[in-house]
């Protein structure tokens, strides 16, 4: 029993074999074998589309029903070009004369068109001579414009019948891409040919003539593989016949004929008209961009790349190539050019512009396309492009060979020259061919631009099925397009690491593998071409982590060639990568090491990056390699709270009699505190105040157990305490507000024992504090390793450095009776306790608070406030530093918001109990809350704060020393920037965001500090 039409359809691949039905049964078919029909449209790879225009061609020109009634042997040519072009079918079905083109067979084996034959057959469509030097057209205006655009879809016709006629299409594709390049030349020279025609009417027959056009194609165009719609980026070179002498037209002229001829030629191919526009013609990538002139000399063109150009251009120079117009002014602008693209790579700020090229992969693509993006997604081929030009930028230096325009034959000339291996060469070479083919089907279709992988499954099947060669079995599936497309994608990401870096590592680790090893010479080109500033040493560096065949070098060969794309990608690629060894070799043999990193993309990643983006931590991590392990688990970059702190130091103090060795367990911890909160911060888990938090609850466990080893010293000593001391916390870390590395402003409080002599217990106190300050900074045996020391800073106590270290409670109390200035009150708005007694402390706190929150602030008080604030500006202010970028004390820094905050803190907070706290924010808040300030000004505040305590954390974690500046160098910028979350390129952004910032919060705090009293 013969299966019925609906199944036949449905086994066709029809997505609607209702409507199907409905079309075989049109009268335009009526007398046609339906056998014949249905052999015809299983070769389409869309056989509803393909049935639809079948009907529509016949409609026009019924002779069409031949090719059908003749079987597939003639009608596959029209089935195949109606079921895998929609496009297409519709410029038969406008233009049926072209139809012929249908009556020559398909061939397994086609070859690419002659260029030369292309470009006398587009000529000829517009009326001109091929063989003139400068041809100039017969016809013009919008005939010349539909002549030429239909004669260029004839033979896009005619192509894209051998691409879907080949046996294997990847095989094919870099032919089909050379001759779309050469059509769109051809096409381009028949507009210039127009253009000529149409300029004579404005400029005369012969000042046209004398002036010489040549368009450099650029991009795909210009290395001849370019898709089936696309851009056709292109620059203009002209030159004038006897400039400015009798022979011919001065510069200005043959700039504006020239400008003419350009604009002319883009109309021919780009404006609207009855006939479709082919594709848009981009000159932006000409010297000066959109903002330079569209047409310049030779002699131009090379005084802007001397003097003004920057990488990215000599880069993109890489691929042009003269496509139409002059061809002797075409071939003295390639000459001219190639050695400044062979010599780019030894330019300043080369490495940064092949980053800027890697991030321009992915960053624009909007999330909904990422994973259907078959160009610019991950393992898509840019991946591909970016890799094979990067290599041949670096080594074509050198090597000739390697200067081709195209990507397969790039790829071709890097595998015979040992740059890459030869089965990686053939995998990258298939897998690209491969995403290319996607890419020419996909736009074949429509005629539009696309890389975006289609979601329903028809166009998948239509997609699957166009890819196919005419020899391959069975018809190819969804799902089976996708997994071949996921596989692809997973190649080429690996492929990556494997052509890029593994040959560095088979030159050093003498490997013997297949993979290319590349000579000394070559390897450090690579690694300097990646960002290594001194290629030489990591080389060294490789060789040690590599060589040997133990089981841990064999795991660092395999894991380096992805660490090394990762630590390059960091501001310091060669400190990341000296740190990588220290920290590799510290761990020896350890188990869970090499495992951790080759089991969890994410820590290794992580460890790469802030080993060549933070001396702080790469400093902190090579004495404490262990802490590695905090980077395969985020619980455990969680900052350990006070209590845990203080209860493990107890603990390690009880075990350890003498100060020195409980001391150093003491300060191992804090070390390893701020190592954690580091991590924490530059992995993005704590926020700005959340380090400030964590840092201060680091100190004051160490403080915590300095105080208690040195009551017991004194105990000892004494034979019992006669005091209690308490330690109080002012200034930054009173409001938890450090930074790393920052000292501890702090003030001493004792009160003797009943029954204790005064004296004797001032003369204990002031042994104890003078021990607590001496436990945390004295050297120790064996030494604490790359430790931030913890400086205490006692000159906020009254009277400052001429007063007592420390004072009974009861002189404080006096002292502030009868002596207290109003900065001091201002000092004890950040008090709080740190470490001691904790009688005492609410006793200090209770006495604090009441000259802390006076009653009335006088008007005298205010005006002494802004005394004091405008000669710490004047004095405190380091000589040179530019008061804009100063992140402490500069205009909109840390000091404005923090003595704006502190002014209206002594102003209301004895009315408003919520603005009793010592963290700026919080006070801040609260103010804005009260209306004390506009919530818009205290926002401004809160940001300008916020981005100058980020940039000083950063300015630590990057250098390891502390510094007060916004960065003026553009490395240290970047660096800084990147740690306070900016995309890696954005240096400038972070600048000027500060600036703009800080001078607006400068405003914001001259307009309420110094605002008159009511």
């Amino acid at each position: 029993m013969a299966p019925s039409l609906t199944r036949r359809l449905i086994a066709l691949g029809s997505a609607d074999p209702e409507r199907a039905e409905r079309f075989l049964a049109a009268r335009e078919l009526e007398g046609i074998d339906p056998g014949a029909v249905l052999e015809g449209l299983a070769l389409a790879a869309d056989p509803d589309a393909a049935l639809v225009a079948l009907v529509r061609l016949i409609e026009r020109r019924p002779e069409v029903r031949r090719l059908v009634e003749d079987g597939p042997v003639r009608s596959e040519p029209l089935f195949r070009l109606l079921g895998a072009s929609e496009a297409l079918g519709e410029f038969l079905i406008r233009h049926p004369e072209n139809l012929d083109v249908l009556e020559r067979p398909l061939s397994a084996e086609p070859s690419g068109a002659d260029p030369g034959e292309l470009r006398a057959a587009m000529l000829a469509s517009v009326g001109a001579d091929p063989r003139s030097g400068r041809p100039v057209a017969g016809t013009t205006g919008p005939e010349a414009y539909a002549a030429l655009r239909i004669a260029y879809r004839r033979h896009l016709c005619e192509l894209a019948l051998r691409d879907l006629g080949a046996a294997s299409p990847t095989d094919f594709m870099p032919t089909a891409a050379a001759e779309l390049s050469d059509l769109a030349g051809a096409a381009l020279e028949a507009g210039l040919a127009v253009a000529r025609a149409e300029a004579e009417a404005s400029f005369g027959r012969e000042d046209v003539a004398a002036v010489a056009l040549a368009v450099i194609g650029m991009g795909k165009c210009g290395a001849r593989e370019l898709n089936y719609i696309s851009d056709v980026d292109v620059i203009y070179v002209i030159e004038a016949d006897g400039a400015g002498g009798d022979g011919g037209p001065d510069g200005a002229r043959a700039a504006r004929i020239g400008t003419a001829l350009a604009t002319g030629m883009v109309k021919a191919v780009w404006s609207s008209g009855r006939e479709p526009a082919l594709w848009q013609v981009d000159a932006n990538l000409r010297p000066e961009g959109r903002d330079g002139p569209l047409v310049r000399t030779l002699d131009s063109h090379l005084a802007y790349y001397a003097r003004w150009a920057v990488s990215w251009e000599f880069q993109a120079l890489l691929k042009a190539r003269h496509i139409a117009g002059d061809a002797g002014l075409g071939a003295r602008y390639e000459a001219a050019v190639a050695p400044l693209v062979w010599s780019s790579a030894e330019r300043d700020g080369f490495v940064e512009s092949v980053q800027a090229m890697r991030r321009r992969v992915t960053e624009n693509i909007p999330p909904a396309e990422a994973d259907r993006q078959i160009k610019l997604g991950a393992g898509g081929l840019r991946d591909v492009e970016f890799t094979v030009q990067l290599l041949q930028l670096v080594h074509g230096r050198t090597d000739e060979s390697l200067r081709v325009r195209d990507t397969t034959s790039a790829i071709a000339a890097l595998a015979a020259g040992g740059y890459i291996g030869r089965s990686a060469a053939t995998e990258f070479d298939s897998s690209y061919r491969y995403l290319r083919l996607l890419e020419h089907r996909l736009q074949l279709a429509k005629l539009r631009r696309t890389h975006l992988m289609p979601v329903s499954e028809d166009a998948l099947r239509a997609l699957a099925r166009s890819t196919q060669g005419v020899l391959d079995l069975g018809r190819a599936s969804p799902e089976q397009l996708l997994e071949t497309w996921h596989r692809t994608k997973r190649s080429v990401r690996e492929l990556h690491e494997r052509i890029f870096y593994r040959p560095l590592l088979n030159t050093v680790a003498h490997m013997s593998a297949e993979e290319a090893r590349l000579t000394p010479e070559a390897a450090q080109a690579r690694l300097a071409a990646l960002g290594y500033r001194d290629p030489q040493g990591a080389m060294r560096h490789i060789e040690a982590l590599t060589a040997g065949v133990s089981r841990r070098a064999a795991l660092q060969r395999q894991l380096l060639p992805v660490l090394l794309g990762w630590i390059a990608e960091g501001v310091d690629p060669d400190g990341g990568l000296l740190a990588f060894r220290r920290v590799s070799e510290a761990l020896g043999t350890t188990h869970w090491y090499l495992g951790l990193l080759r089991d969890s993309a994410a820590a290794a990643e992580r460890l790469s990056h802030v080993l060549a983006d933070s001396r702080l931590i790469a400093d902190l991590l090579e004495v404490s390699p262990e802490s590695v392990k905090w980077l395969g688990d985020d619980s455990d970059l969680e900052p350990l709270p006070l209590e845990a702190q203080w209860q493990e130091i107890q603990s390690k103090i009880s075990r350890h009699a003498e100060p020195a060795a409980a001391m150093r367990l003491v300060r191992l911890i804090r070390r390893r505190e701020i190592l954690r909160v580091a991590l924490a911060d530059r992995a993005g888990i704590l926020d700005t105040e959340a380090v400030g938090h964590a840092l201060s609850d680091a100190d004051q466990a160490a403080v915590l157990g300095a105080l208690r080893v040195a009551e017991g010293a004194a105990e000892a000593a004494d034979g019992g305490l006669l005091t209690r001391v308490l330690v109080v916390a002012m200034g930054r870390q009173g409001g938890r507000e450090i930074g790393y590395g920052s000292d501890a402003d702090v003030m001493y409080v004792h009160r003797p024992v009943p029954g204790a002599d005064p004296d004797a217990a001032q003369r204990q106190a002031l042994a104890i504090v003078g021990s607590v300050s001496a436990l945390l900074t004295q050297p120790l045996k064996p030494p604490v390793l790359a430790e931030r020391m913890l400086t205490l800073d006692t000159d906020l106590r009254p009277e400052g450095k001429n007063g007592p270290l420390v004072r009974s409670l009861d002189s404080f109390a006096e002292y502030y009776r009868r002596w207290a200035l109003v900065w001091e009150a201002q000092a004890l708005l950040r008090a709080r306790p740190l470490a001691g007694d904790d009688a005492l402390a609410a006793d200090f706190m209770e006495l604090a608070d009441s000259v802390r929150y006076p009653e009335q602030l006088s008007a005298a008080d205010v005006r002494e406030i802004r005394r004091i604030k405008a000669r710490v500006e004047a004095e405190r202010l380091p000589r040179g530093a530019d008061p804009s970028r100063h992140v402490k004390l500069g205009r909109g820094g840390l000091s404005d918001v923090e003595w704006l905050v502190q002014l209206l803190q002594l102003q209301h907070a004895r009315r408003h109990p919520q603005l009793r706290t010592t963290g700026t924010m919080e006070a801040l808040t609260a103010a804005s809350d009260l209306g004390l300030i506009p919530p818009g000004d205290a926002e401004l505040l809160a940001e300008a704060w916020r981005l100058a305590s980020r940039v000083r954390s950063a300015n630590v974690a990057w250098s390891g020393r502390a510094s007060d500046l916004l960065p003026t160098s553009r490395r240290d910028l970047e660096a800084v920037a990147r740690w306070c979350g900016y995309p890696p390129g954005q240096a400038t952004a972070l600048e000027q965001h500060y600036l703009n910032v800080t001078r607006r919060a400068r405003q914001v705090f001259e307009r309420r500090f110094y605002a008159p009293e009511h």
